[in-house]
């Protein structure tokens, strides 16, 4: 779990993509924007951009989670470990890991330094297994599967050539 600076219980109103949440929370009744912690997902325009998506909404929306955040982004958007709480027959579970674990994001290593050494062991590994299953972003094998990071810099660069 990482170093939580602020834990909130929220509702999830809305699912924009495969890492980010819309979620109004008890503490604060404002409709707030949240990226997940430690991960980063395929965006709309990239294959298995849409997957993701579907997958998150799916897990959480318009359920209730708890959100560990541990920092604000530069768009403004609190960065959360999202986790989702047991309920009957199901254990809590952490959304990014679970997000990983499907082949549907990366584990985002540039931004871990607030996951412990056991969480960043279980990104780690969650993500190798998936390219070893070849499960999910996996499947044509991890040449073909291009990190959003890398994805967004060649789209800047393409339109600023432009």
């Amino acid at each position: 779990m990482p170093i939580a600076t602020t834990t909130l219980l929220c509702l999830v109103l809305a699912v924009q993509d495969g890492d980010s949440l819309r979620v109004r929370c008890d503490a604060q009744p404002a409709v707030q924007t949240v990226r997940l912690h430690a991960i980063d997902a395929p965006e709309h325009g990239q294959p298995w951009g849409r997957r993701a998506r579907q997958a998150l909404r799916a897990r959480v929306q318009g359920q209730r989670v708890a959100l560990h955040c541990v920092d604000t982004d530069a768009y403004g958007r609190r960065v959360c470990q999202v986790i989702k709480p047991a309920a009957a027959g199901h254990a809590a579970e952490d959304v990014g890991l679970a997000q990983i674990e499907a082949g549907l994001a990366w584990w985002y290593r540039a931004f871990s330094q607030a996951q412990d050494a056991a969480g960043r062991a279980r990104y780690a590994a969650a993500e190798e297994a998936a390219r070893a299953r070849r499960i999910g972003l996996w499947q044509d094998g991890p040449a073909r599967a291009v990190p959003p990071w890398r994805w967004r810099h060649e789209a800047q660069r393409q339109n600023a050539s432009q």
